[in-house]
């Protein structure tokens, strides 16, 4: 790993995705790429030696100068930074800077309060993880002591995700950390006995050419429900996950936006994703 991306709007999550990338860039020797999108239109932006021009040269040294004191933590201090500021005015525009950059993997903060479904739902977030085709690391809190010792990888252990799988079995040889495989089985529509549990994932293992591993089936409510009450269980430092592009995140994770409020507010574990 020698990129890592974080988008920043000088927020106090953006500050725990900096703190945290800053961490992964010290153990992987990596560099960090500091993104600030000003969201600018085009008619201010081409009026050229105009008022209008002015005040978004204005904007964006303004937020260049906004950099130095954002970025004067101990925690950076041997790191190597580079900062974009760019009149980004979409998110999927993400995606083109870490192609553009070669990014390995894309740190950013949520503003979600509550559980993966705030973390996604309606959020900049939500669409960073539909479009980025790096991984995607989303932090919700500060977390001075982030480690990776310990992934859990959530799959439904279909074919489409084999190369999700591929990526996180990289992701953590990259931090000799310990992977845990998850299948999570709901009483409703995602409901499978254990022989088709395990006949799928016997054939999941032998297309994606793999010794199979071992997988542990965690009977929940829900998926949510399922994934925080086993990811707490094991005290995991985070939870990875496949994410099907356009399609819906929580179409994929959930199956249901209905979900318990006491079972939500408790989804405070960084989420790994990988785009298939």
């Amino acid at each position: 790993m020698k990129k890592i991306l974080v988008p920043v709007d000088f927020s106090e999550p953006s500050a725990y995705a900096l703190e945290v990338a800053a961490k992964i860039a010290e153990l992987q020797k990596a560099e960090i790429v500091v993104l600030h999108m000003l969201g600018l239109s085009e008619a201010v932006l081409t009026k050229d030696e105009t008022q209008e021009y002015e005040e978004a040269k204005y904007y964006m040294e303004l937020a260049r100068k906004r950099f130095k004191s954002f970025l004067n933590k101990p925690y950076l201090k041997d790191i190597k930074i580079k900062q974009i500021v760019q009149n980004y005015k979409i998110f999927k525009e993400l995606n083109k800077v870490a192609q553009e950059q070669h990014i390995d993997l894309i740190v950013m903060g949520s503003h979600g309060t509550s559980g993966i479904s705030e973390i996604f739902v309606g959020s900049n977030t939500e669409k960073v993880v539909r479009t980025s085709d790096v991984p995607v690391l989303v932090v919700k809190e500060q977390n001075q002591d982030f480690q990776i010792k310990k992934i859990l990888f959530a799959c439904d252990f279909t074919d489409d995700t084999i190369l999700a799988f591929k990526n996180v079995i990289a992701f953590a040889a990259a931090f000799s950390a310990k992977l845990k495989l998850v299948y999570i089985n709901t009483p409703y529509d995602r409901f499978l006995s254990t022989t088709e549990i395990e006949e799928r994932i016997s054939k999941f293992f032998y297309k994606a050419g793999d010794a199979q591993q071992e997988v542990v089936i965690h009977n929940d409510y829900n998926v949510e429900q399922g994934l925080m009450n086993y990811s707490k269980k094991g005290n995991f430092d985070v939870l990875a996950m496949p994410t099907r592009g356009k399609k819906p995140f929580l179409h994929f994770l959930l199956g249901s936006r209905s979900i318990g409020e006491d079972v939500v507010n408790h989804a405070n574990l960084p989420v790994l994703t990988f785009k298939i």
